[in-house]
């Protein structure tokens, strides 16, 4: 009888293919565990700016709305400030909502175009787009604040929004370029040849494709948007048109000049927690949208 040795029995069970080994116990924890640490130390740095305004925010303290105990009273008075927190908010839901609306159906159709047409100064064209990205954001408000007057969109949010929306387009027709890129070429034309045009073929077949590359870009513009402070101060001069950012730092100095930390705070509280739930909930779509043809080919 012939006895085989155990790596030999190993590879015919596994088909040919050695099984691989396990690894694990205390080895391969301490292998783990410097990345671990550092892993929590930069969450902690990252995070403890943004604990410490929340917390503070409803935490007494002198000189501010909450001086006795903890509460809402830096809450009641950014609420209460001027024409009312829910006209920011409305606001900033309009001109975030407008500038992630029009990046997403541009960039998606020049996207489209870059990767799948072929066509006279494509390269140059595309390097153009990307060229804004060179040039400084706030040198350029002044010429769009005149241009946004003679066609009768100044000191209002869709011409806020129309700004923000020019100032994102580079870098997300870029990323969906990248998106399209990395589906095979072999999925349009198998929707072509099942009877689809290039317009069908691009809604039903490529648009559930690139959905990470589409949630990066969205995302990427509404975070933009919502936290835009330089754009709303020089476009917009009314009260009751500022959005919310605009609006807290007026707040931040209400009072003969002494700085209200407690309903600033408030305030940036508010700000953070659309961000902070909209990338919890995305996130996993927004790594797969960076990754994007980063192994294509």
């Amino acid at each position: 009888m012939v006895t085989l040795a155990p790596t030999q029995t190993e590879a015919l069970l596994t088909g040919g293919r050695r099984a691989p080994r396990r690894t694990g116990g205390w080895g391969a924890l301490l292998r783990r565990a410097p990345f671990g640490i550092v892993s929590a130390a930069l969450a902690a740095v990252f995070l403890y700016p943004l604990v410490w305004a929340v917390v503070t925010s409803f935490a007494p303290r002198a000189g501010t709305s909450q001086t006795d105990g903890w509460g809402l009273g830096n809450y009641a008075t950014l609420a209460e400030f001027q024409a009312g927190i829910w006209v920011y908010l409305g606001n900033s839901l309009v001109v975030s909502g407008l500038t992630v609306i029009l990046t997403l159906v541009i960039s998606f159709l020049g996207g489209y175009a870059f990767a799948r047409f072929t066509f006279p100064g494509k390269t140059a064209l595309f390097l153009t787009t990307l060229a804004i990205l060179m040039v400084p954001y706030a040198t350029l408000l002044i010429p769009l604040y005149v241009i946004l007057n003679a066609l009768g969109l100044g000191n209002t949010t869709i011409g806020v929004a129309l700004v923000l929306t020019m100032f994102q387009l580079p870098f997300s027709t870029f990323m969906m370029r990248i998106s399209f890129e990395s589906i095979p070429r072999e999925l349009d034309e198998a929707a072509l040849v099942d009877g689809c045009n290039s317009f069908t073929a691009l809604w039903r077949v490529l648009l559930p494709a690139t959905k990470p590359g589409l949630i990066t870009v969205g995302l990427f513009a509404f975070l933009t948007a919502w936290n835009d402070f330089i754009a709303p101060l020089i476009l917009i001069s009314d009260t009751n048109r500022m959005t919310l950012p605009l609006a807290v730092a007026n707040l931040r100095g209400q009072t003969m000049g002494v700085i209200d930390y407690g309903a600033t705070l408030a305030g940036v509280s508010v700000l953070a927690l659309p961000c902070v739930l909209l990338f919890l909930v995305l996130q996993r779509h927004y790594v797969q949208g960076f990754m994007s043809g980063a192994f294509k080919g």
